[in-house]
């Protein structure tokens, strides 16, 4: 893994796989890596064995196999840029796709991060791009799902998978959020998916608020209406992010934003009440 400087912060991303993003932290402090490693997890496909390794990867939803277990065990070219880093994926064939992603400063601490999927196939196809962060364990994530103006219809949706239970502890339900906490004693899969608002989605573990902000875009969210969805079980939480469904020509390419940064916020709960005193601004 080789690790680079950007603005505040230290990225490091590995070259012999990905692409995948490894680490992410404030350059003060490059041992608090916000992300999660998980070198020995795998899941089997048709076209072997498909390691999740943790950090950042994209991918492209709806989720389905085996689409969405590609192997991406090869080398990467990493190009360093002034102020940027770009990630280039192989081509995979089968899927008729190749990513991309670029990453550089994005104002005066934080960074921008900039998702793409061509179509390199003979027709057009759909999907959403899908942005997923392994994070480290213990912490918990935030889902803002503020309320709109007052009216008769409906203004928020929360989705659930087959295998989330509702009474399950780690999901907490307050007044705007809903927390949803990694326990690494409950090995059972939880996940949640929300049309957030506003436009971010977070996690807090040992002092550190990671946040990453997106861009809402007009047109149907995949997996009923979802722009932001957590799963966690005893071993890792995935906090994710996913573009709208496009339906792309040959030679096409989609693109999603995020804008990643870390607050240090030595003590943090799963109130809202304790979130807006101590992360000021981000609910407005």
């Amino acid at each position: 893994m080789k690790e680079y400087i950007l603005g505040n912060y230290m990225l490091g991303i590995r070259q012999d796989i990905g692409p995948r993003i490894l680490k992410f932290t404030r350059k003060d402090y490059p041992e608090k890596n916000v992300m999660g490693i998980l070198p020995d997890f795998g899941i089997k496909t048709e076209e072997g064995l498909w390691h999740i390794q943790g950090g950042h990867r994209l991918w492209s939803a709806p989720e389905a196999t085996p689409r969405s277990y590609s192997l991406d065990d090869k080398p990467v070219k990493v190009e360093a840029l002034q102020e940027a880093i770009k990630i280039y994926g192989n081509p995979e064939i089968q899927n008729s796709v190749q990513k991309e992603i670029l990453i550089k400063k994005s104002g005066e601490d934080s960074i921008e991060i900039t998702h793409k999927i061509k179509n390199i196939g003979r027709w057009k196809i759909e999907f959403a791009c899908w942005a997923l962060t392994v994070m480290k364990t213990g912490g918990f994530a935030i889902l803002p799902i503020k309320r709109g103006m007052e009216g008769l219809l409906p203004d928020r949706n929360i989705v659930l998978w087959p295998y989330t239970i509702l009474s399950d502890k780690r999901i907490i339900i307050n007044k705007d959020i809903i927390f949803l906490k990694q326990d690494e004693n409950i090995s059972a899969p939880c996940k949640i998916g929300v049309s957030a608002n506003p436009a971010w989605t977070g996690y807090w573990v040992d002092g550190m608020l990671f946040v990453k902000k997106f861009f809402k875009q007009k047109g149907v969210y995949p997996d009923n209406g979802c722009s932001v969805e957590v799963y966690t079980n005893a071993d890792m939480l995935e906090l994710e992010t996913l573009s709208v469904l496009q339906q792309l020509e040959p030679g096409e390419t989609a693109e999603h934003k995020e804008v990643w940064s870390i607050n240090m916020v030595p003590d943090l709960s799963a109130e809202q009440k304790d979130f807006e005193k101590k992360a000021p601004g981000l609910l407005t």
